[in-house]
């Protein structure tokens, strides 16, 4: 019943599997349903899957000490997530990891993981392919948060990511961008020709 058509295509842009071992890689994925609001990983335990969202959108965000949310990560379809430090290192997870929307999620464990890139090791490669974008992408959003003013960080935004722009909430998107949502509603504004 399970279609991970999805999966086997994005995989199949970063490496070349033969039908045998593109049936062993499917036979250690899981789907999964998360419900809107529902959190697939929270501090304190340790992260077991790396997803990959099928349908949907997720966020990763941390809490402060203030109770402030920082919203690190966002995923849609075609986009993995995870706590990263908590699932390659297997300690206890910092982040939360949340459903923004009702979503299909097709999971690998850890263990599953290891074993994989052990029996397959051309998986070695595709994970260290999508860790070092990730990776690049980071070290850009870094530099981004430091030598921009709120209103490119915005622009920037929602010219690369115009489809996230609009599913997720304003109080998510504010937080990835490092201000609150009044802040993002002025520019908002002001970018409309609202005063």
């Amino acid at each position: 019943m399970n279609d991970y058509t999805k999966i086997k295509n994005y995989v199949a842009r970063h490496i070349q599997l033969t039908e045998e071992e593109e049936t062993y890689f499917v036979s250690l994925l899981r789907t999964t349903r998360v419900k809107k609001k529902q959190f697939i990983v929270q501090p304190g335990f340790t992260c077991k899957y790396r997803s990959y969202v099928l349908t949907g959108a997720m966020r990763a965000y941390l809490i402060d000490n203030k109770a402030q949310e920082h919203t690190v990560a966002f995923a849609i379809e075609d986009w993995w997530i995870s706590d990263y430090n908590s699932y390659i290192n297997q300690e206890p997870a910092t982040l939360f990891v949340e459903a923004l929307e009702d979503t299909i999620l097709i999971q690998i464990d850890y263990n599953a993981e290891q074993l994989l890139m052990e029996t397959i090791p051309k998986f070695e490669r595709f994970f260290r392919i999508i860790t070092q974008r990730s990776f690049a992408f980071l070290q850009k959003r870094i530099l981004s948060n430091l030598s921009k003013s709120a209103h490119e960080r915005y622009e920037e935004f929602i010219e690369k990511y115009p489809s996230i722009a609009n599913r997720v909430p304003q109080y998510a998107l504010a937080s990835y961008l490092g201000f609150s949502p009044e802040f993002l509603s002025k520019i908002r504004n002001k970018r409309t020709g609202k005063s």
